[in-house]
């Protein structure tokens, strides 16, 4: 059997119940689950002819599905030469991170590198495969033996951005041991105005996408958590390889899903429209935790604001609990969270608003 951490998660249950008995009801910004209605365009082409397809889909999925992709790489982000070959549908971007250094390959002494904080399946992933994790502070190289290399901008937790030069260094700094790069780009969309890139920009890869990944996923942007709908993009010989692997494994996306995905990366203005409601979350929100006395640090763009009081995270789980406001502690993410929690912005605009009420003593 693997050993595996305890999931974070259950750890909350005392103090997600202590939240649930504040008479206002709890408010819930522990986890980023969308909350939002799922954009009308993505719901018509789930419903529309792929939902009467009674054969297997493919897991490659049709050429219209990965040109779609790869025009939005461009449009949205200014990746040049996105080649439609070089793009893989995924169920969700969570499982494919979780077995990336498995379908890579890796295994024991090999080496994992993962940012100082990171989401909790960077690690995991790395232990399925019967690798090693080691947690790399800002600038730091990898060691040698590093065959995986995560980057996240922006950061899930910290809503760190990090820029154009910085990654390209990271990147650097992973080839020059042999590693791969995988870029968790998952909250890339969500950048209320920070100077965000792709590690496939050509401001960072060159231009060349050898060894490079991009992680991209709907949940965000286009509230399409329940969908799992995601995609991987870039070196287009690794991308091969997983495809290869996925194929044998049945790890493929259905067919109305692909659908749905073609249809969300085509359409630009329910991003911007979701982008718009996040950003008013964010901005009152903000401001009531500093009006409260809390510090925000990070937090340029993403889903989640990296508050701290400076004390133990888990005291501020637990006094914000009190309040009936559920969060998460910093400490899920690495050992450098333990003084920070996360707070979501993934709350209707009435729980928002009831929080920052809670906030401001009224």
């Amino acid at each position: 059997m693997i050993a595996l951490p305890d999931f974070p998660w259950d750890s909350l249950a005392d103090v997600k119940a202590l939240a649930a008995g504040h008479p206002g009801g709890i408010v819930d910004l522990s986890v980023g689950t969308p909350v939002d209605p799922v954009p009308a365009v993505v719901r018509a082409a789930l419903t529309g002819p792929a939902a009467d397809e009674p054969g297997y889909p493919t897991t490659y999925g049709p050429d219209s599905l990965r040109e779609a992709i790869a025009d939005s790489l461009t449009r949205r982000f200014g990746v040049m030469g996105a080649d439609p070959a070089a793009v893989l549908p995924t169920i969700g971007s969570k499982e494919l991170v979780a077995w990336l250094p498995t379908l890579l390959g890796l295994g024991p002494g090999d080496v994992v590198a993962v940012p100082e904080l990171a989401y909790p399946t960077y690690e995991v992933g790395a232990l399925l495969a019967g690798a090693s994790v080691v947690r790399l502070a800002d600038g730091e190289a990898p060691p040698a033996g590093t065959k995986l290399v995560w980057l996240n901008s922006p950061s899930n937790p910290t809503g760190r951005v990090l820029g154009a030069a910085a990654l390209r260094a990271a990147v650097e700094a992973a080839q020059a041991v042999g590693a791969v790069v995988a870029s968790d780009e998952c909250y890339l969309g969500l950048s209320f105005g920070a100077p965000v890139a792709s590690v496939l920009s050509p401001e960072v890869s060159g231009g060349r996408h050898e060894g490079l990944l991009a992680v991209h996923s709907m949940s965000k942007t286009s509230n399409l958590a329940g969908y799992r709908a995601a995609f991987v993009a870039g070196d287009a010989a690794l991308v091969r390889t997983l495809l290869e692997i996925r194929k044998h494994a049945g790890m493929i996306v259905p067919f109305p899903v692909q659908a749905a995905l073609a249809a969300a990366v085509a359409d630009d203005a329910h991003v911007a429209e979701q982008v718009k409601v996040y950003e008013k979350r964010r901005t009152r929100l903000r401001g009531a935790l500093e009006r409260a006395g809390y510090r925000i640090d990070h937090s340029e763009a993403g889903l989640y604001l990296w508050t701290t009081e400076d004390r133990p995270c888990r005291d501020t789980v637990r006094s914000l609990a009190e309040r009936g406001i559920l969060v998460a502690p910093g400490e899920f993410y690495g050992p450098a969270g333990a003084r920070h929690v996360r707070i979501a912005l993934t709350a209707t605009d009435e729980r928002i608003d009831e929080a920052v009420r809670r906030l401001e003593g009224l």
